[in-house]
């Protein structure tokens, strides 16, 4: 309860003076910037990724995948572990494509001049918009799709940064954070749920990059991927979503997209890096290393 934790006044002016504790507590700062000088590599094909398969790194492989399973070869592309545990993000090269540090970036190589881009759903639009897919031609699934997509962008710090911090990832637990954030994810689930009722896909009956932004974030809560919270949250109890979930699950492209840049977990369920569709079955047990899982 709140009365059991110590009484705390806010500053005046608050200073960064001590880590905060929990998880990813050494990586947490207040300023931006690069922290190192490192030079990222470039690969073969004109898209590059920089990246690690936490929920917002998973829409963008998930979509690269999806583009090259619809026959666009220009959407071959070459994709690099960012380790965020360790702070790659903050190396000189990674920064000057993403000046927020944050996964996934993505470098266009086939523009007159190279095309920088970050944020998931800004990546998610610039892929459909340049291929031409995944994204309705109707003026109505189209402002649906989008609509959902601006959604997920909206709400996933909500489910992450307050539901996920305070359940899994915070020193100690704080009831009435816990309490708050669950009753918002809750309330997210049940937006979904409903929605799903009435539609197949989430613009309608049509797959877009609205499911395939969504997916990686509700997809996993609902079956229990992050946080370890589908108990606590009573996630069964949603059944379209569940349907929804599997059904995207199950999608070849989706199976693969979901590995690329993962560093954790099951050995088979890795490729860290990718630079060709082979890839997926060359990889062998003696060149991974499991690592602590993280999701941004």
């Amino acid at each position: 309860m709140a009365a059991d934790l110590p009484d705390y006044t806010p500053p005046k002016v608050w200073k960064w003076d001590k880590e905060n504790g929990g998880r990813f507590a050494n990586i947490n700062r207040p300023v931006a910037g690069p922290t190192k000088d490192v030079e990222l590599p470039v690969g073969k094909h004109p898209l590059q990724l920089y990246s690690m398969a936490t929920p917002n790194g998973v829409k963008v492989t998930v979509m690269l995948e999806e583009l090259l399973a619809l026959g666009h070869k220009g959407a071959e592309y070459d994709a690099y572990l960012i380790n965020i545990s360790e702070g790659d993000q903050f190396g000189s090269g990674f920064v000057g494509i993403n000046p927020n540090s944050k996964i996934p970036a993505l470098m266009d190589h086939s523009t007159d001049k190279p095309t920088r881009l970050f944020e998931s759903g800004s990546i998610l639009l610039y892929l459909a918009e340049k291929f031409g897919a995944l994204l309705p031609t109707d003026h109505h699934k189209r402002t649906e799709a989008l609509n959902w997509l601006f959604w997920q962008m909206g709400s996933a710090p909500y489910l992450g940064g307050g539901f996920g911090h305070f359940y899994a990832y915070a020193p100690v637990k704080i009831e009435y954070c816990i309490d708050r954030f669950a009753m918002e994810v809750k309330r997210q689930l049940d937006v979904l749920d409903r929605h799903l009722a009435d539609n197949e896909y989430m613009a309608g009956d049509e797959y877009s990059i609205a499911d395939i932004a969504i997916w990686p974030w509700y997809g996993a809560l609902v079956q229990n991927l992050v946080y370890e919270a589908a108990e606590f949250l009573d996630t069964a109890s949603y059944k379209h979503m569940n349907r929804w979930t599997d059904m995207i699950g199950e999608r070849p492209a989706v199976q693969r997209g979901k590995m690329v840049n993962r560093a954790w977990g099951d050995l088979e369920g890795q490729l860290r890096e990718r630079h060709d569709a082979s890839d997926f079955e060359l990889r062998t047990q003696d060149k991974l290393e499991p690592e602590g899982e993280a999701a941004e």
